[in-house]
């Protein structure tokens, strides 16, 4: 019977990602726990204070990658760091990466969302400022869209794909995918 903070962590992160963050209660997250709602208030002082202990790690690692990403020129070796580190955050933090993609929008002015939607623009101005045409920002957003979709995907359409090939097939799509794309010189970052 699950009864840690790390249990509940888990509980509360497959609810927030099918029922929605909005219709779960800490009832809901008690029961599926089979403890009582003073024993997730216990450990949780409320059902934010769930969330944020939730997803915080997902949005510090990105965070983490993003600084990394703007550390330097893009070059196509980072390119090439950046997608890797970009698949594996995902496959690490897919239910999170679907809370956001999924319920990020319709949930403004909870704090540790707005963090999460900060680093998501924060990524596509990264992209905005180190590509050129119209066609370049829509294959970045597209590429590292739809990979995030379709691995956040996987749980509620029913199929899972082995993690090892998953992660090697995405890598290279992406890498396929961006290679038309120039890689801006770190002078046309700095403008």
């Amino acid at each position: 019977m699950p009864n840690t903070a790390d249990d509940l962590r888990a509980i509360a992160l497959a609810e927030f990602t099918t029922a929605g963050y909005s219709a779960t209660s800490l009832h809901r997250i008690a029961e599926l726990a089979g403890l009582s709602k003073s024993s997730v208030l216990y450990h949780y002082s409320s059902k934010e204070t769930l969330l944020e202990a939730t997803v915080a790690p997902a949005i510090d690692r990105m965070t983490a990658i993003l600084d990394e990403l703007s550390s330097g020129p893009f070059t196509p070796a980072r390119r090439t760091a950046f997608l890797e580190e970009f698949v594996d955050f995902i496959l690490q933090y897919r239910r999170e990466v679907n809370l956001f993609i999924n319920q990020g929008p319709s949930l403004i002015d909870v704090p540790v969302i707005d963090r999460a939607n900060e680093v998501v623009y924060r990524l596509a101005e990264h992209f905005a400022a180190t590509t050129g045409s119209i066609e370049d920002k829509m294959r970045f957003g597209i590429a590292l869209g739809g990979a995030a979709y379709t691995l956040c995907s996987q749980d509620e359409l029913g199929f899972a794909l082995p993690i090892d090939e998953t992660r090697a097939a995405l890598v290279t799509i992406l890498t396929e995918l961006l290679a038309p794309i120039p890689v801006a010189s770190l002078s046309n970052q700095e403008k």
